[in-house]
């Protein structure tokens, strides 16, 4: 009845050629399916769930709000509530705006930047995945990497204006800002700070530097794609990270508490050009649904304890540090871990990662028989090796141990 089986392509599980699987519950860190099967769960539904699966507290008061009604098609005071914690926590966010996915968030974004310049060219940069709007959908990451997906069902004429550049290549940043066919004609560029499409791959400083100020020369505004980064890394997510803020700042995943929820904020300025009060349209039905809006605000509040970050980070760390060891110390094996913050990456065959032409060349064979071999052992790690892992508040030690031998075996064996 669903194509593949599945409602997201990556979930099929194809490169690993295994049935999907079909969960019927989540407690903690495990998932388990149909056939009662329990998994460690690494996928975290994307990096959403940074507490984990059905934390008690936050079940105890969803099923409190749930009395009050599941969508209004109003404004309801989470709004408010969320939006608050959102813009203190991210100080270049001034205004914003919810909605109910990533696609929509960047995809509105480019709109807002679109209608704000008065300019049509877009520029992304290959390998970085913003959703499926068909202007956005072009040499990206994700699943659209996972599977070589072509363009097809997009006309020609939906990418006309959008540039791709190679990530983290400065002199092709360069070259593009000083040529006279778009010089002061781009409208915005839209980037992952921190990719987390093709693997983990942090932007270099420098790139990320020199990319803020040629925006700002050429009055170009710049989006932040943080619906995975955004309250994944840290507080202030990656604009923290490197000090550089945006005009535009996409988020997702961990704002939603583990619901469909994502927002698109920025300067006053800009986002007041959104109607009612400017003259680029957005509206969305289910936008701030406030049962997801609840769930969003139950995690804001958890994740400002002063020692959240650290701690999670520290766990994270502690998983990682023996099995970077074994890399180093494993002759004639080429591999390496990128991490930032509780996301983290394993690429076989190289030993760093710096753009999606480099993800392309790790060894995926290597990859699909990690998968597996794990997979055997009762640990979902995300299905494609470019992808990325993630760690949360719930996975226990012992699960974390059981994990850790298994990568620790695998390497071993190789």
């Amino acid at each position: 009845m669903m194509p593949g089986g599945v409602s997201s392509p990556v979930r099929a599980l194809y490169g690993a050629k295994r049935t999907p699987l079909v969960i019927k519950g989540a407690y903690r860190d495990i998932v388990e399916d149909i056939d009662d099967n329990r998994y460690i769960d690494f996928c975290a539904s994307w990096g959403a769930l940074v507490l984990g699966h059905s934390e008690p507290e936050l079940m105890n008061e969803l099923a409190e709000d749930l009395k009050r009604g599941t969508s209004y098609g109003i404004t309801s005071h989470y709004e408010h509530k969320l939006a608050k914690k959102i813009t203190s926590f991210m100080p270049s966010i001034e205004m914003l705006r919810f909605c109910s996915s990533g696609t929509e968030a960047t995809m509105f974004a480019v709109r807002l930047a679109r209608g704000y310049t008065d300019r049509d060219y877009i520029v992304k940069f290959v390998g970085n995945y913003h959703g499926g709007a068909d202007f956005l959908l072009t040499e990206a990451g994700s699943g659209f990497a996972t599977y070589e997906a072509s363009s097809k069902g997009i006309p020609k004429a939906s990418i006309n204006y959008t540039l791709n550049l190679p990530y983290n290549d400065q002199e092709a940043l360069e070259k593009l800002f000083s040529d006279p066919q778009y010089k002061g004609k781009i409208a915005a560029v839209i980037i992952e700070p921190i990719a987390a499409n093709m693997g983990v791959t942090p932007a270099k400083k420098e790139f990320m530097k020199r990319l803020r100020e040629l925006t700002k020369e050429q009055e170009t505004l710049l989006i932040y794609d943080e619906v995975v980064t955004g309250f994944r890394v840290g507080l202030g997510g990656a604009q923290e990270y490197f000090d550089i803020e945006a005009d535009l700042t996409c988020l997702g995943k961990v704002v939603g508490g583990g619901f469909p929820v994502a927002a698109y904020g920025g300067k006053k300025e800009i986002m007041q050009r959104l109607s009612p009060l400017g003259d680029v349209y957005q509206g969305g039905t289910l936008s701030g649904n406030p049962l997801a809006l609840a769930a969003g605000y139950y995690v804001m509040k958890k994740i400002e304890h002063p020692d959240f970050y650290s701690k999670l980070r520290a766990k994270t760390q502690n998983f990682l540090k023996p099995i970077k060891e074994a890399i180093s110390q494993k002759e004639n094996f080429s591999a390496c871990i990128q991490d930032v913050g509780s996301m983290f990456t394993l690429f076989f065959g190289q030993d760093r990662v710096e753009n999606m032409k480099e993800s392309n060349l790790s060894n995926k064979e290597m990859f699909w028989s990690f998968f597996n071999f794990l997979f055997d052992r009762g640990i979902y790690w995300p299905p494609s090796p470019h992808e990325t892992a993630f760690m949360m508040c719930s996975h226990s030690q012992d699960h974390l141990q059981k994990a850790q031998d298994a990568i620790l075996e695998f390497i071993e064996m190789q």
